[in-house]
C-alpha cells in the first residue's frame, strides 16, 4: 500500500493543480471520503460524533441525544493541490489513525466530470482489552480507490473499492477484507444538499450488517455541518470499514454529526 501511495504521489507532483470543480465540495461524505483534496498549505479541523441511544428511545432519552457518544477528533493538511495527509483519533478503543489522500486524475466530458483518487491509513488500537492469543493485535491498515463522478450540476455519486487489514482485533490471527461503498450527494442550493452512503462488506462476528448513513449537509464559508442517521456508530476507517452489528432499521438509527472548519493559516 505504501508503495502504491508513493507511486501516486511522485505522478501528481509532476502535474498541474487540482481542477476547480469538485464533485463533491467536501474531502468526505459522512464516512466514505471523496476524490477532493484542499488547496497546499491548507489545514481542515474536524469534530464529529456518533451517538449510541437509539432515536427510537424517544424523549425519555432526548431522541439518543443523552446516551454516550463515540467522538473523533481530525486535522488534515493540503501538502499539494493533490496530496492531503491527516491524523484522526477517535475515543472507541483509542484508535490513533494516519493516512493519506493522492489525487490522481480530473478529466471526463464537460457535461460528466470524473475524479480519481487513492488513499490509505494505517491506525493503532491503544485501548487495552483481554483475549487471549489477541493482546498485542492492535495494529491495521487500509487502502482505496475513490471514483467519484458529477452528474449535470447537482448529483455528485461515488464508488469507493476498499481493502482492509484486520478488521477484527479480536481475533488471534488478522485477515484481509474487501468492502465496496457508494456515496452520493444532491445539492439542493448552493449551500444545502442530501447524502447518502451505503458500505458493503463480508460478515464477520460482530460485524454481520452493512453500514449506512443519510442526512443533510449545510456549507458555509470555511465550514461543513453534516447531520447524520446511520447503524454505524464508528467513524475511524478502519473500524466502520469492517461492518456493523446494528441492523439499517428505524428502530436502530443513530444521530450523528461531522462539523469541519478550514483553518486560516
Amino acid at each position: 500500500m505504501r508503495s502504491i501511495l508513493s507511486v501516486g504521489i511522485a505522478l501528481v507532483l509532476a502535474a498541474g493543480p487540482a481542477a476547480a470543480q469538485d464533485a463533491f465540495h467536501s474531502v468526505q461524505s459522512a464516512n466514505l471520503p471523496t476524490a477532493t483534496t484542499m488547496p497546499r498549505g491548507s489545514w481542515l479541523f474536524e469534530i464529529s460524533h456518533r451517538f449510541n441511544t437509539p432515536v427510537s428511545e424517544g424523549s425519555d432519552a432526548l431522541w439518543g441525544l443523552d446516551g454516550p457518544v463515540i467522538n473523533r477528533f481530525g486535522l488534515s493538511y493540503g501538502a499539494h493541490d493533490r496530496v492531503l495527509l491527516g491524523i484522526l483519533r477517535s475515543n472507541f478503543e483509542d484508535n490513533v489513525e494516519l493516512n493519506a489522500k493522492v489525487g490522481l486524475l480530473d478529466g471526463g466530458e464537460g457535461s460528466l466530470p470524473v475524479q480519481v483518487a487513492l488513499m490509505g491509513g494505517v491506525a493503532w488500537n491503544t485501548q487495552v482489552f483481554e483475549v487471549d492469543g489477541a493482546e498485542d493485535n492492535e495494529m491495521q491498515m487500509y487502502g482505496q480507490l475513490i471514483l467519484n463522478a458529477l452528474v449535470g450540476e447537482r448529483l455528485a455519486v461515488g464508488v469507493v473499492p476498499t481493502y482492509l487489514r484486520n478488521p477484527r482485533l479480536r481475533d488471534t490471527e488478522s485477515e484481509n477484507a474487501f468492502a465496496l461503498g457508494v456515496n452520493g450527494q444532491l445539492y439542493v442550493t448552493d449551500s444545502m444538499s442530501l447524502l447518502a452512503e451505503w458500505l458493503v462488506a463480508e460478515a464477520r462476528q460482530d460485524l454481520e450488517k452493512d453500514a449506512a448513513t443519510f442526512g443533510i449537509e449545510f456549507e458555509t464559508r470555511g465550514h461543513f455541518f453534516k447531520l447524520l442517521f446511520t447503524n454505524q456508530a464508528r467513524m475511524n476507517p478502519t473500524q466502520f470499514l469492517g461492518g456493523t452489528d446494528i441492523a439499517f432499521e428505524p428502530d436502530e438509527w443513530r444521530f450523528g454529526f461531522n462539523i469541519t472548519r478550514l483553518l486560516p493559516f
